[in-house]
């Protein structure tokens, strides 16, 4: 892999490269880069560091026009899962080093071995405990995730990792910004602490490999800067 990436180094290259960079990749690998920046000062606070993380990981992919009214955009829409999958199938194709796969293979007896076999970040665990039927069976599902996400780092198969992974990481998403989460509560430590360590080895191989690839079709913002 590449030298250790953080913000200096990515602000760095970008600083030496930006010119080559379409108007729309450049805004998004700026704002992703001065959110990865702001996640770094974060010593000490893990829930702060996620969302940061987070907001870095939503300027880099998010077409958010696939999430407004479909009849105010002309488009279908996709879920977010389906969006998060379309950039990582985009990313591993263009990742021919095996940056992805490599980083995520030496970390997986770390944080995401630990995340994925965390139930508090299984939205089907959450639908069940709130009564909603058809979820008594979390469990065999809950396992069937974990030997999935087993059988694709030993085939490779990266982009499917990156989806379950980003599954789990997503529910936690949700515990924080929509206020199901206690700051710096004693009861999410584990979650909250690997998924902010997962964000960050993951976020800056990220857009190193975009700003490797400016003219790929990464989307364009739905909020440019307007004058």
């Amino acid at each position: 892999m590449k030298q250790d990436l953080d913000h200096r180094v990515l602000k760095e290259k970008q600083r030496d490269i930006r010119g080559g960079f379409p108007e729309v990749v450049g805004l998004r690998i700026h704002r992703a880069i001065s959110w990865i920046g702001r996640a770094e000062a974060c010593v000490g606070d893990d829930d702060a560091r996620f969302i940061f993380l987070w907001i870095a990981f939503n300027a880099a992919y998010a077409d958010e026009r696939d999430f407004q009214p479909s009849e105010l955009n002309g488009r279908a829409g996709l879920t977010a899962r389906a969006a998060f999958m379309s950039y990582f199938e985009r990313l591993v194709a263009l990742d021919t080093e095996r940056r992805i796969y490599r980083a995520l293979w030496d970390k997986f007896s770390g944080p995401v071995h630990t995340l994925l076999g965390n139930r508090y970040v299984f939205n089907r665990f959450w639908l069940h405990h709130n009564g909603i039927e058809g979820h008594a069976n979390w469990q065999s599902h809950f396992e069937a995730s974990r030997s999935a996400s087993l059988r694709a780092l030993e085939t490779g198969d990266t982009a499917k990792v990156l989806g379950l992974v980003f599954d789990r990481l997503y529910v936690l998403r949700n515990q924080l910004v929509h206020g199901g989460s206690t700051w710096n509560s004693k009861v999410n430590r584990a979650q909250v602490r690997d998924g902010a360590a997962i964000l960050a080895f993951l976020m800056p191989v990220f857009i190193d490999l975009m700003m490797d690839n400016p003219h790929e079709d990464w989307g364009r913002p739905f909020y440019p800067v307007v004058e």
